[in-house]
């Protein structure tokens, strides 16, 4: 069996498995929520790292209900079954990154936003290093005058990944704290400000 039919298998078979796994563990954990009082009225862009990526839907369905939302993933093979779960999701994907297609997908993300969907970004994504900032979410952000909502979960008991994001998943049965509740304005800064602000404020909310 050639490698291109193995990925055939592998992105048909994984993604509906890990759905059900990821809602499993969701249903098994307690939860709180704590949600910004206040959000933009117009389309914004949510942000949170690489390893943080498992259970944000859940927390965008909280805090965003039924809203449209498009989510910035690679084209690469990992980009492809992550796209393939949160479609269980209901969520929409734009497809390319900083380093492969990037004024492409900068100018589709753009659209996207425009057409008044919100757009979910890891900033460190897809490759690393872990919790760098990339220069899309800068772009993205002062070119349509968007907003910054910053997403991140803690669980009292988890596994960690040995992958360059340090993957986070959550054990059965643990806690889990979601937070949505600080929103970023970069619209004054430069590019490198912006980046220093925007990491700053994620590292700060990872150890809350």
């Amino acid at each position: 069996m050639s490698k291109e039919q193995k990925r055939k298998i592998v992105a048909f078979l994984l993604p509906p498995i890990a759905n059900l796994l990821i809602r499993l563990i969701y249903l098994t954990c307690k939860k709180e929520f704590k949600l910004a009082s206040s959000y933009p009225k117009e389309p914004f862009i949510v942000a949170f790292w690489h390893g943080e990526l498992l259970m944000q839907p859940f927390l965008y369905k909280k805090f965003r209900g039924r809203h449209k939302i498009s989510v910035m993933i690679s084209e690469h093979f990992d980009g492809e079954i992550i796209a393939r779960i949160i479609s269980f999701f209901g969520f929409s994907t734009v497809r390319g990154s900083s380093s492969k297609g990037g004024a492409r997908v900068l100018i589709e993300a753009i659209k996207t936003l425009k057409d008044g969907e919100d757009i979910a970004i890891t900033p460190d994504g897809p490759r690393g290093p872990r919790h760098s900032v990339a220069d899309g979410i800068v772009a993205l952000a002062q070119k349509t005058n968007s907003k910054i909502v910053l997403f991140n979960y803690q669980a009292t008991d988890f596994w960690q990944l040995k992958s360059w994001d340090k993957f986070v998943v959550p054990k059965p049965f643990s806690k889990i704290t979601f937070f949505a509740d600080k929103v970023l304005d970069i619209s004054q800064m430069n590019s490198e400000e912006a980046k220093e602000f925007i990491k700053g404020q994620m590292l700060i909310d990872a150890v809350k």
